[in-house]
């Protein structure tokens, strides 16, 4: 068995590491931790585990795991591990941003699995992708491994409220956000620069814009990219490529017809379609923005890093309707 903690356990991260982790065959859960709910049950707040845990929110104890996930929030972890004396050989998973820029110095591998799967398999720090970037970069990444990023890229992407965190904001109140969408931090989302540095490690050439354009949609959860740029690839030697790179990748699908968010929502799954229009090619790509996007990519690191089955625990069926 794996030994598991999580740090920072009430908010949705977390919730939905517990939700896939209660019914891992392979996981102890050991202790969830909440500073803001100490003492209290998990299902006081992740109540759709009535039923399925009698867990507590607790102290952290770090002896009597293998391996915590870190759900405090952007900006948290670096100061967790300054004031926390680990040992040497617990692994982490960070569900931040604090430590995926390559030159962090924490000794954290960037865990997009469909990219670094060999470093993951030998790493005891991982920094867990944001889920806008894990959306982009599945739908680029078979193109910077053959060098055809040659021009800017163009990426227009709408993802659900739960992307903002549980914590509530102006915008995530239900009378701002029913009936309403909205664009933010054009051009300069945070997310950026993950998804260059990830381009740059396929294709160190690449020089182009990337221009990003995020939206606030008004569901809760899952994204949509749409993303495009020149090509020179019939759309027949497309799709080759990308099943080509993504056969040894279980839970990215190339689809014949143009996909939905409900087709992921619930599940780890990517689901990329690819259209040929003149020079441009686009990609559609969608995930579950708290799932492949963070906590089931999460679970999906811990696995390949323990050496089991990379899909262990994540047979997870979409809503579909």
């Amino acid at each position: 068995m794996v030994n598991v903690g999580i740090i920072g356990g009430a908010g949705y991260t977390a919730g939905e590491l517990l939700r896939i982790l209660v019914w891992h065959p392979i996981v102890n859960i050991a202790f969830v931790q909440s500073t803001s709910h100490a003492g209290h049950s998990i299902t006081d707040v992740h109540k759709d585990l009535l039923g399925d845990t009698d867990l507590i929110f607790g102290e952290a104890d770090y002896s009597v795991v293998d391996v915590i996930f870190i759900c405090s929030g952007h900006g948290k972890t670096k100061a967790f591990l300054e004031q926390n004396n680990l040992p040497n050989d617990l692994y982490i998973i960070d569900l931040s941003t604090d430590y995926r820029p390559k030159n962090n110095n924490g000794g954290f591998v960037y865990g997009l699995p469909e990219l670094n799967k060999e470093s993951i398999e030998t790493a005891n720090r991982i920094a867990n992708p944001g889920c806008f970037a894990t959306c982009i970069e599945l739908g680029l990444l078979p193109l910077a491994e053959e060098k055809q990023l040659n021009e800017e890229i163009h990426v227009n992407s709408i993802t659900g409220s739960t992307g903002a965190g549980q914590n509530p904001t102006v915008t995530s109140h239900f009378s701002w956000k029913n009936n309403n969408v909205a664009v933010y931090k054009a051009f300069t989302h945070q997310h950026l620069a993950e998804i260059t540095e990830s381009m740059l490690q396929l294709q160190p050439d690449y020089s182009k814009a990337i221009n990003f354009i995020p939206v606030r949609g008004n569901f809760s959860r899952g994204i949509m990219a749409t993303i495009y740029t020149d090509c020179k690839w019939s759309i027949e030697e497309a799709k080759e490529k990308y099943q080509s790179y993504y056969s040894e990748h279980p839970f990215v699908s190339i689809s014949d017809v143009t996909p939905d968010v409900k087709q992921v929502v619930n599940t780890n799954k990517c689901v990329l379609y690819l259209e040929k229009h003149g020079n441009k090619l686009m990609i559609i790509s969608v995930v579950d923005n708290l799932l492949k996007g963070a906590s089931g990519q999460a679970v999906q690191n811990m696995n390949i890093m323990f050496g089991l089955n990379e899909k262990e625990g994540l047979g997870l069926k979409p809503v579909g309707f």
